[in-house]
């Protein structure tokens, strides 16, 4: 199968997987793990590291299992509803949407003796449990729109045309951009082997790029914990992660109000590029983790999780509409002038160490605290062998070319999450959360922290209860809808510009309920 790689949209994308820069934004983006499994655990900030006793600290620090009493069913569900306000070229624009989750669901099994075999056993309590949590959620749609007076996007298929003339002007390379330019009658031939883009760009021109992406990550989780003489409580959790991603980006470009074109022959309205990109993997990983009572008020945990090793399969699809010399010229997957790639590939997440610390006093509720490290820059791809034909490369250059960029672009990472719960009566619980997540850039211009404030309530009867959650989250990136190599005299259209930048500003409430029976 061939591997090909487009880079007509490049994007520093925070929480969602780019096409652009897909490879950078998608190990980052399987990484930048947030467990949103259970309302209670949302309520008090999942700072789950030395709480225990919920399903969704099966994903944080397994040993909470063993703070289990009895067993237990549970399912949650949720709605997010996101915003998105983005600054481009002095325009703002404004988007919104809303989704429905299933965050969790899961089954515990307790052995918990009582009496004297509670005081002759050393093991007070052993917990099975399995289920899921949802730990990624990539859904979200943004736009964001200026007139540009100093670039085109079709400078990008001039580069490529005058990069590579002999082969992706060619029908050699159905996808190559040079290809899709030439086609589409966006760039001319001005003398052999050179091209150069017919956008009137001085004029202006009005430029619109929206980006709808769908998708998460759920954990299914195999788990088992104990607690040993109310002392040490331990825990292990076999995750295997599943995920799926759909990133699809309109990039369009039309004529500003009052320019009448540059006086060639071929007249430009408008351009139309689009992309696809399904992303499907499946992994394993190992948690691990420890709890230490210090004494009735105090507890202190620690987890480790290991990489997550996913295999992935990569399905790519473009498609260009153009009208020029009022003539409409389309290329698409669906009318066999452009092809559809698939790739599989494997991607090694990095490790995470998770500490946390507790205060419980009984009759009033805990405040726990837990401190979280990432090292994002230790992602690392694995690619089949073979040659992509696009590049002339070996398929292991290609993947050691990207994990030295991953090197270059990430950081490790501190997270920070702090959460309480007041215990109003035996019956009724509030609580409270923040989160704090790092910036993993190393380049410290581009923004990457995420900031998380939760609050909920619960109720607890001897054989059900129910919780309800919210987390307001925010959170900034920044975007270029395409970037122009200007490198060997490659575009002839204008001077070298630096390339637009859109700026947006991301916020999102996930609702949560939670239901559930003790047995």
């Amino acid at each position: 199968m061939q591997h090909l790689k487009y880079a007509l949209l490049p994007a520093f994308a925070l929480s969602a997987i780019s096409v652009s820069a897909q490879d950078l934004a998608e190990a980052y983006n399987l990484s930048n793990l947030k467990v949103q499994g259970t309302a209670r655990s949302m309520g008090f900030g999942n700072a789950l590291g030395s709480v225990g006793g919920d399903f969704s600290s099966l994903s944080v620090n397994p040993a909470g299992l063993g703070v289990y009493r009895s067993s237990e069913l549970s399912f949650t569900s949720s709605l997010r509803a996101n915003s998105a306000t983005s600054q481009y070229l002095g325009t703002e624009t404004m988007d919104n949407n809303v989704h429905f989750n299933i965050n969790n669901f899961g089954m515990v099994f307790t052995n918990a003796p009582k009496g004297k075999r509670y005081e002759k056993r050393d093991w007070k309590t052993v917990s099975f449990a399995f289920g899921m949590n949802r730990v990624a959620d990539f859904n979200r749609t943004y736009t964001y729109a200026g007139r540009n007076n100093n670039s085109s996007a079709t400078q990008v298929f001039e580069s490529d045309a005058n990069q590579y003339p002999n082969y992706t002007v060619g029908t050699q390379n159905a996808n190559g951009l040079g290809y899709m330019g030439y086609q589409a009658y966006l760039i001319d031939q001005v003398e052999p082997n050179r091209y150069k883009s017919i956008v009137p760009i001085a004029g202006g021109i009005n430029q619109t790029k929206n980006i709808k992406e769908n998708g998460g990550i759920n954990e299914y989780v195999i788990a088992l914990g104990g607690n040993y003489k109310e002392k040490l409580i331990l825990g292990a959790t076999i995750g295997l992660p599943s995920f799926n991603y759909t990133r699809k980006t309109y990039y369009t470009e039309t004529l500003a109000p009052g320019n009448n074109g540059n006086g060639d022959t071929s007249v430009f309205t408008r351009m139309n590029y689009g992309e696809t990109l399904d992303l499907t993997g499946n992994g394993i990983n190992l948690k691990i983790g420890a709890i230490y009572k210090l004494n009735d008020y105090f507890r202190i945990g620690g987890a480790f999780h290991s990489p997550t090793f996913y295999t992935i399969t990569d399905i790519y699809r473009p498609e260009i509409t153009s009208v020029v010399n009022n003539n409409v010229y389309n290329l698409s997957v669906g009318n066999g002038s452009l092809i559809e790639n698939q790739f599989d590939y494997f991607l090694t997440t990095p490790w995470k160490s998770v500490l946390s610390a507790t205060f419980i006093y009984k009759k009033l509720g805990f405040i726990t605290a837990d401190l979280e490290y990432v090292d994002h820059a230790s992602a690392r791809y694995t690619y089949p062998d073979g040659i992509d034909n696009s590049t002339g490369q070996s398929f292991s250059e290609e993947a050691n070319a990207k994990n030295q960029e991953i090197s270059r672009t990430y950081t490790g990472v501190t997270n920070l999450r702090i959460g309480a719960e007041g215990v109003i009566n035996k019956f009724f619980m509030l609580r409270a959360g923040f989160g704090y997540y790092g910036n993993p850039y190393q380049n410290t211009a581009y923004d990457g922290t995420r900031m998380d404030f939760s609050g909920g309530l619960g109720f607890r009867f001897q054989h059900f209860f129910a919780d309800f959650g919210v987390v307001h989250t925010q959170y900034k990136s920044t975007e270029t809808p395409y970037t122009i190599d200007y490198s060997n005299s490659s575009v002839i259209s204008g001077p070298a510009v630096a390339s637009p930048v859109a700026y947006n500003t991301f916020k999102g409430n996930n609702i949560a309920l939670s239901i559930g029976l003790k047995f």
